[in-house]
């Protein structure tokens, strides 16, 4: 553990003494894919629980009678 403690003190050290437009895009690069995953992954487990609930499908709402 204090071998990955280590290993990720060097890495982070290394990251904040870049300029900020190499940061940038070094985030960017690493943390975009990352984000889409997480949000992609959320979607179908999400998608599988309604499923399972019987939650699937979007719920018809019937027409107000008087409305305009």
């Amino acid at each position: 553990m204090t071998q990955i403690a280590s290993w990720w003190d060097g890495l982070e050290l290394w990251v904040i003494g870049l300029p900020f437009i190499p940061q940038l895009i070094l985030v960017m690069a690493v943390m975009m894919p990352l984000a889409i995953g997480i949000a992609t992954g959320a979607d179908l487990l999400l998608a599988r629980i309604f499923v399972l609930l019987g939650r699937d499908s979007a719920a018809t709402v019937a027409p107000v009678e008087g409305a305009r």
